[in-house]
């Protein structure tokens, strides 16, 4: 059972970044892949959840109208489109495998290592 998530780096306020994570080994009972974040000095927070099979995404707050989720056609691999960035979204952001559609991250038993975002000019 395996996540890896990539695809952070820098960019300047108002640009995007595409992050990946790859998935593997997961039985079908783990349909939702999370994207959560943490800042610097902060907790860490719900970004989106997506489901694997339909693809079909949900956002929080923070996340509706910026960032977009997606997945690939075998499903193994999930997409965070992030865009029209802030200062105030430069984090870590993970990915997470969970069995219940959710955006608690203690419905989350599978974490990948993170990817670092840092939005700066």
């Amino acid at each position: 059972v395996q996540l890896q998530a990539s695809g952070g780096g820098l960019v300047q306020p108002g640009g995007s970044l595409i992050l990946s994570c790859s998935t593997s080994g997961f039985t079908l009972d783990y349909f939702a892949i999370g994207w959560f974040r943490q800042a610097p000095t902060k907790g860490r927070e719900a970004v989106a959840y997506i489901i694997k099979r339909v693809g079909r995404t949900y956002y929080t707050d923070l996340a509706k109208d910026r960032f977009t989720g997606s997945r690939d056609a075998a499903g193994t691999t999930v997409y965070l489109q992030l865009a029209s960035l802030k200062p105030e979204d430069t984090a870590v952001y993970y990915c997470a495998a969970s069995n219940i559609a959710s955006v608690d991250e203690d419905d989350y038993h599978y974490w990948g290592q993170g990817t670092l975002v840092t939005v700066s000019s």
